[in-house]
């Protein structure tokens, strides 16, 4: 498998970071918990209730991709969690990094909700999440990415994820041939 950065991606809850703890297990990729690069003031603001606008997501989405830009340059591979919501976010992250793969993980909402009730000291509460679901625009054919149901255990969901990273590739070198 090449060098690839790999964007685990969703709402809230859905086991972005789970998922992509075992990618990492899998691939030996370096890691970052996107999360960690909001500012405290988004954190704050997500805790106390309030979704995050774009001017919140802006800077925290630029970080991100100079992440993934570090990562990218040094040629290593790379995981690397982002709600990554709508396209125009998904199109920064891209920008001038050819790396990026997302894996946009897919549940429903209900089944999100149970999960974002049960976790604890996380600082994103359940009542964003219907913010969250509103907001997101799942991927279109022409973005680098997949869909992955998170039913099962997140290995299970990250194999999925793996096996799908694949088949794009193996299908481009056949069409070489």
């Amino acid at each position: 498998m090449d060098r690839r950065t790999l964007v685990v991606m969703g709402v809230s809850g859905v086991g972005k970071t789970s998922v992509a703890q075992e990618l990492v297990r899998s691939t030996g990729w370096v890691f970052a918990e996107g999360d960690d690069l909001h500012t405290e003031a988004n954190r704050q603001k997500m805790a106390a209730g309030h979704p995050l606008d774009d001017d919140d997501r802006w800077p925290w989405l630029r970080r991100i991709a100079d992440w993934i830009g570090e990562h990218e340059q040094a040629g290593t591979g790379a995981v690397i969690t982002c709600s990554a919501l709508k396209r125009r976010y998904r199109d920064l992250l891209r920008d001038g990094h050819p790396s990026v793969f997302f894996v946009h993980l897919l549940a429903p909402p209900d089944l999100i909700e149970q999960r974002i009730t049960a976790r604890r000291g996380h600082y994103m509460p359940p009542s964003l999440l219907s913010s969250q679901l509103a907001t997101l625009e799942p991927l279109e054919p022409d973005e680098p990415g997949v869909g992955v149901e998170t039913t099962g255990e997140p290995s299970e969901v990250a194999e999925r994820a793996l096996a799908a990273l694949d088949a794009p590739v193996a299908a481009s070198a056949e069409e070489e041939r």
